[in-house]
């Protein structure tokens, strides 16, 4: 026979054993416990940046660069067209003896490609084709960086959201005691107050972060260049921090093999050649031609070459703005290589920053952390302590383990840049 139990009593057991007896009435369903009843597709790293190359509009554009200027080095090579002129009249006889009739004539005129024209036009074509190639690898570099950092970004606002929702797990339990002592007398209804306030804006966090997340998502979406479910879940972890080269050593493969400075010198040697196709041309570019003359009573061939007289111009124009454009493109290339060794030393001092602040993290600070909450709530389970110091603890660990998290993706976020910076990707150097 089963004894009924009074309500008051049931109150007392539940705040001895730390719990409320409607805890779970009062629990709102988990957000991730929501998500995880419905299996979602996942998408690693790899699986994204294959997508990326195969759907991104950004290499379409950089491959279609690259035909336009393969056309222009078939431009280049291409021999001039030779000209034919047919005529035809009639001929009148305007002194005795002379037959009348109908004349005709027939020429033909070749122009000749001087091979000191022809050989830097097409060197000037093969160089923009060449920088085009540089173009395409770098185009390709700065998209897969992308697509890491923003789906590193998206594990990251994940995890921000898995910390939210704990600190609100944990101020509900807080909550549900609480509730339980004013039930019973055991504590005034505003500490009840205080923390429902608290609860609440932990609750407003979570949706945040949860926003977050899906913004992110979608940012990852657009660099991918569609072809991704809206649903779709990215799964990863941090890459390890592997032994680092020196400084200067990132700095040595950096100029010597990223595709913006091999870039700059193909234009530097596009622009140079296009000096001397321009200085080619003041040499005058003879013509052959070859025709016949048909009339009544006789017919006539006749051969010869036509040589244009560079008397008015000499192409002084033409001349001064190639040599123009190959300073400005000497130029350039030296502003990109000083901007090039400025990221490199200011992601390089990132990394530097981001393994103190983790060493830290790791040598105690967030152990310090989660002894200090598990402290103040032993003690205000028993009563020893108000909720307050609970509170301060808890903050105190969110902000420990938020920074923590920043520290760490601050680590991949500079790592992400410099193997950019040094085309790893290109080299096919492992991470």
């Amino acid at each position: 026979m089963t004894l009924p139990v009074p309500a008051g009593l049931c109150l007392v057991l539940a705040a001895i054993a730390g719990i409320a007896p409607d805890a779970t009435a009062q629990t709102p369903t988990p957000p991730a416990a929501a998500e995880a009843s419905a299996p979602r597709p996942s998408l690693t790293l790899e699986q994204a940046l294959d997508l990326a190359e195969r759907h991104s509009p950004r290499l379409q554009t950089a491959l279609a660069e690259i035909e336009r200027l393969r056309s222009g080095v078939v431009t280049a090579r291409t021999y001039p067209n030779p000209e034919l002129e047919l005529s035809t009249g009639g001929v009148r006889a305007r002194v005795p003896g002379v037959t009348a009739g109908n004349g005709s004539s027939a020429a033909i005129t070749q122009p000749i490609d001087l091979p000191t024209q022809r050989a830097p036009r097409i060197a000037a074509a093969e160089s923009g084709l060449e920088g085009a190639r540089h173009a395409f690898d770098e185009a390709r570099l700065l998209l897969r960086a992308d697509i890491r950092q923003s789906f590193y970004l998206a594990l990251r606002r994940k995890a921000e959201f898995d910390l939210a929702f704990e600190n609100q797990r944990l101020l509900e339990q807080i909550r549900n005691r609480i509730e339980l002592s004013v039930r019973v007398g055991e504590r005034a209804r505003y500490e009840l107050v205080r923390i429902e306030a608290e609860f609440a804006s932990a609750v407003n966090q979570t949706n945040s972060a949860r926003l977050r997340v899906t913004q992110a998502l979608a940012q990852l979406r657009v660099l991918l260049g569609g072809g991704l479910p809206p649903d779709t879940d990215v799964r990863g972890e941090l890459a390890p921090l592997a032994p680092e080269d020196p400084y200067e050593a990132y700095q040595a493969r950096m100029l010597a093999r990223y595709p913006a400075l091999q870039r700059t010198r193909a234009e530097i040697e596009r622009t140079r050649n296009r000096v001397d196709a321009e200085r080619a041309l003041r040499v005058p570019r003879p013509s052959l031609f070859a025709g016949i003359d048909r009339d009544p009573e006789m017919s006539r061939g006749i051969a010869g070459v036509s040589i244009p007289i560079p008397v008015w111009d000499r192409r002084a124009g033409p001349i001064g703005e190639a040599v123009a454009q190959f300073q400005q493109a000497t130029l350039a290339g030296e502003q990109r290589r000083i901007e090039l060794l400025g990221e490199l030393e200011i992601n390089w001092n990132r990394l530097l920053v981001a393994r103190q602040q983790i060493a830290a993290f790791e040598g105690g600070l967030l152990r310090q952390a989660e002894n200090g909450l598990r402290v103040a709530e032993n003690a205000f389970r028993f009563g020893e302590r108000g909720f307050l110091e609970v509170l301060d603890a808890q903050r105190t660990l969110r902000t420990v383990r938020t920074d923590f998290l920043n520290a760490r993706f601050e680590k991949q976020s500079a790592l992400i840049e410099l193997d950019r910076l040094i085309a790893r990707d290109l080299a096919g150097e492992p991470r």
